[in-house]
């Protein structure tokens, strides 16, 4: 359980080697207690979310619905017509010499107006933009990499390929091209087009490209949209893929098996979170999805492996938003023969590692303040810290709880008719009431990065006793 609480906590830090200045309130601090437990937000402007009625934004989800039907139609005329004239809409395969970023590269000495005709080069991607004049076309294609523009005219295309170019290719429709690579007279780097041909026929639109998608529901439930309209998303796919692999080569550096562990279990193991159920149709019974690899990783060390984690996916039927989700990855690693103390020097070492491998470095700016994760981080116990933080030390109360309650009601500013007040007053414990304390007070004040250690074991129940704890029951 020590390492869940420590991973969980962690995920923070590896929030901010990863995504955008997206959280409003910069806030760090890595949980740890005696053997305790524990991907691009998106953004839209308050016209988008505050400023319109439920009203509004029915006719207007009615309007964009009837809008893409008639673009589906139209578009789904041009299939079948490209079909009736020989065409396959749908292509099997294309044969690519370079990717955009490549040419760019490759051809970024070339003049303005200069073609380097030596060589044909052959790429292939969505179209993003368009525009015709006449006898010249001109069609900005990005692939994986990024964009470079397609060159077409009427003279050196056949007459059938620049009429099928105008007719039926539309932004959004991905397209092989193949031809010379020219610089145009104001400088855009180009493929000078002798052949293209139509590879998948987009049948809806792109969202718009001056507004983008801005949708906050339709980013997270359509990311294949989100990714076309907000290139910089991918990036966030990237840089999670690096860190991953980052994190199996650090824990094998280290002697760790990565192990598979059930998804469908018999008993709902691990914390108090609640599964999804299913029916196992063989057995005749209920399954559950789990909720964390716990159990079933710790019955690896009792069947004799002493070093293992696991990355894995784990479902929680509880609430969502655009910043929980009930199926998510995490990874959670248990090593015999240690405790929580080499468990903070494991996230250390795993989060340092993804830093470098993302950044380069170890201090970085995140919403105009520098971060510095070099080691070793700041320890602190939670007592200390908002005795610190309030001049209060809660161990003078005991198991007093009505005065741990009525400190933190002074400490907070709860009134006796306040709402908040209820969550304080109904604590059961001289724990929650510091727990509460810590995380209105003191949490949205670590910035750098803080193992919080020593959480009262009245909100860890699946922790072992801190062995100070112990000594002094003894004596």
């Amino acid at each position: 359980m020590d390492t869940l609480r420590a991973w969980r906590a962690s995920y923070h830090l590896f929030g901010l080697a990863v995504r955008s200045a997206t959280i409003r309130r910069p806030r760090i601090g890595v949980r740890c207690c005696s053997s305790s437990s524990s991907t691009a937000a998106a953004t839209a402007g308050p016209s988008d979310i505050h400023s319109s009625t439920p009203t509004d934004r029915r006719r207007r989800s009615a309007a964009s619905t009837s809008d893409k039907d008639s673009v589906r139609a139209i578009r789904l005329k041009k299939v079948e017509e490209l079909r009736t004239k020989g065409y396959e809409p749908y292509a099997y395969k294309w044969e690519r010499s370079h990717s955009a970023k490549q040419l760019q590269d490759i051809y970024c000495h070339l003049k303005d107006g200069e073609e380097c005709k030596d060589e044909l080069v052959s790429i292939a991607g969505r179209i993003i933009a368009r525009r015709a004049f006449g006898k010249l076309a001109f069609l900005t294609l990005r692939d994986e990499s990024g964009t470079v523009q397609l060159y077409c005219t009427k003279e050196v295309l056949t007459e059938d390929q620049f009429d099928q170019l105008k007719k039926f290719i539309d932004i959004g429709d991905i397209v092989g091209a193949s031809g010379s690579i020219k610089k145009t007279e104001k400088g855009e780097l180009s493929v000078y087009v002798k052949f293209f041909k139509i590879l998948t026929k987009s049948l809806l639109p792109l969202p718009d490209k001056y507004h983008g998608l801005t949708d906050v529901d339709k980013r997270y439930r359509q990311r294949y949209v989100d990714m076309i309209a907000n290139p910089d998303v991918v990036d966030v796919f990237r840089v999670r893929a690096k860190i991953v692999s980052e994190i199996r080569k650090t824990m094998e550096s280290l002697g760790f098996i990565e192990v598979e562990t059930p998804v469908l279990q018999g008993e709902a193991g691990g914390a108090e979170a609640r599964p999804f159920i299913t029916y196992h149709n063989s057995l005749g019974r209920d399954l559950y999805l789990r909720i964390a690899t716990e159990l079933h990783l710790k019955r690896m060390l009792v069947g004799g492996l002493e070093r293992v984690f696991e990355i894995g996916r784990i479902f929680r039927n509880e609430g969502i938003s655009t910043r929980h989700n009930p199926e998510f990855t995490t990874i959670e690693m248990y090593e015999a023969y240690s405790d929580y103390q080499s468990m903070m020097n494991l996230a250390e070492e795993i989060i340092t590692q993804c830093t470098l491998v993302v950044h380069g470095k170890l201090k970085i700016d995140y919403q105009g303040i520098e971060i510095c994760l070099e080691r070793p981080w700041r320890r602190e116990t939670m007592h200390d810290l908002v005795k610190d933080a309030t001049g209060i030390d809660f161990n003078q109360f005991g198991d007093d709880v009505k005065s741990a309650v009525e400190a933190a009601r002074h400490l907070l500013g709860i009134s006796t008719e306040a709402d908040d007040h209820v969550l304080v007053q109904t604590c059961p414990s001289v724990g929650h009431v510091l727990n509460e304390v810590f995380e209105t007070l003191v949490e949205p004040t670590l910035v750098q990065p803080t193992f919080v250690l020593d959480y009262p074991i009245e909100i860890s129940p699946l922790a072992k006793p801190h062995r100070r704890g112990l000594v002094l029951k003894s004596k």
